[in-house]
């Protein structure tokens, strides 16, 4: 069965409608028309039947009381019909519209006992009286059979002038409604076609593929719009998956190169087989595994299963721990610790697993790229309903333009803040991540001791 495009419904619909509003008007018209103008002539023929009532009897009156005359000369009954008019006025009967339809042929005249005496020959039954009274005697009845039908006459030609101009009308409306089809499927489907067109090639992977948006606010202009907008974040997610298969690749050839050049010096004998070679190799192991925990971590929260375990805990003790974990890692970075922490317990309800995670990766990445010689330094508060955080370092400094993009995967800055520290670009990810699970908000700005600050907030229960 041969399948219908959009626009070819949509006119065939539209047009269907409007044929079918035209055919349904021209019919009730028509029926409505023959109707009322039957009656219309029957009405008009009851008010000459009157008129003729007054002519009748006064022709009675005048041939001796007696309707021999009319019997005698049949002739006479034509002008017996006419209404009496006074002396000097003419006549108004001949353009009457019961005159022009030729109702006065459906008269007839009938005795006292009912027999025809002149007029239509075949009285119907449901025919209008009127009777024809003397002295107060009723001497005969003028009768009118009704018209049925539009038969003959001016009533047929008037007839046949109203069908034709109703068929003129119907085919005027048929041509405007095909019109109006034909511009609606047009004019209507055309930004549906260029969306449908430009998702084929969004499918097949041209994410460059955008639609022109109509100034029109309609929802075709909506529907454009919100394309627009799905191409460009298809675009923009493509664009980060292939960096980012670009950066893991770079990440996990690094180490895996290292290792490779250390195991083929082991073999060939270049190189002995010490605790430095093995601690070497050791190294370049715990970069990869590293490497494989934060992805497997980013992975997991991407898809919503990473485990948390929420419990009311002390921030101020939890932060305090982890520094001190952190304490001989600072101090052979170079680093003085500035540790500002409140002397009353910070409440808050959480995972102390991943906040402790979450406090030793913005340590970690303190230690790794401040200078030695600088400070780090921590303070915790309570800020109205929320528990804040903030973990500055001294220089190097990021700039301002880079500092939205800290928490993206595989992002460092570039020259003082660069690669030679060993960095992957994942733990700040992942502390975005761990944050947000925890519904807080983490941010990073430019620090007064000229290097990083990263402010943490956090819901404080208590």
């Amino acid at each position: 069965m041969m399948k219908l495009s959009l626009t070819a419904r949509l006119f065939a619909a539209v047009f269907s409608t409007a044929m079918a509003v035209a055919l349904a008007m021209g019919v009730l018209t028509h029926v409505n028309l023959n109707r009322d103008f039957l009656g219309y002539l029957n009405e008009q023929a009851v008010n000459r039947l009157d008129l003729a009532q007054v002519s009748v009897t006064a022709g009675y009156r005048e041939n001796g009381g007696s309707w021999d005359f009319l019997r005698e000369k049949p002739e006479l009954w034509g002008r017996l019909l006419r209404p009496r008019v006074p002396e000097g006025q003419a006549p108004a009967v001949k353009s009457s519209p019961a005159e022009l339809t030729g109702a006065t042929r459906r008269f007839a005249l009938l005795d006292v006992d009912r027999q025809r005496i002149a007029g239509f020959s075949q009285p119907s039954p449901d025919a209008v009286e009127r009777p024809i009274v003397v002295d107060g005697l009723t001497v005969g009845w003028l009768v009118l059979t009704p018209f049925e039908s539009v038969s003959s006459g001016a009533e047929k030609r008037f007839a046949d002038a109203q069908l034709r101009s109703a068929w003129a009308v119907g085919g005027g409306a048929v041509l405007l409604a095909a019109g109006v089809a034909f511009w609606a499927s047009r004019r209507l489907l055309r930004p549906v076609r260029r969306v449908a067109e430009a998702s084929h090639r969004l499918a097949a992977g041209d994410y460059g593929t955008r639609v022109p948006v109509t100034a029109s606010k309609d929802e075709i202009a909506q529907l454009s719009h919100d394309f627009n907008h799905l191409a460009l974040t298809l675009q923009r997610n493509e664009a980060m998956r292939r960096e980012f298969m670009a950066d893991v690749s770079h990440e996990l050839r690094t180490p895996l190169g290292v290792m490779h050049g250390e195991l083929e010096a082991l073999e060939d004998g270049v190189r002995r087989l010490d605790a430095q070679a093995l601690r070497s190799l050791q190294g370049e192991v715990a970069t990869l595994h590293k490497l494989v925990d934060d992805l497997h971590e980013l992975s997991l929260a991407d898809v919503g299963a990473l485990s948390y375990r929420k419990t009311d805990l002390d921030l101020r003790t939890l932060i305090d721990g982890t520094a001190g974990a952190f304490r001989e890692r600072i101090s052979g970075s170079g680093l003085a610790l500035q540790l500002e922490l409140p002397d009353q317990p910070l409440p808050a309800f959480g995972d102390e697993r991943r906040l402790r995670q979450l406090f030793s990766n913005l340590l970690e990445n303190s230690c790794r790229y401040t200078e030695a010689g600088g400070a780090l330094r921590i303070s915790a508060r309570r800020e109205g309903p929320h528990a804040v955080i903030d973990v500055q370092d001294s220089a190097p400094g990021v700039l301002p333009e880079q500092l939205p993009r800290l928490f993206e995967r595989f992002f460092r800055a570039e020259a003082s803040r660069s690669r030679r520290s060993g960095g992957a670009g994942l733990g700040l990810s992942i502390c975005q991540r761990i944050v947000q699970a925890h519904e807080g908000r983490i941010e990073a700005r430019p620090s007064p001791l000229g290097g990083l600050w990263l402010r943490v907030e956090l819901p404080s229960h208590g």
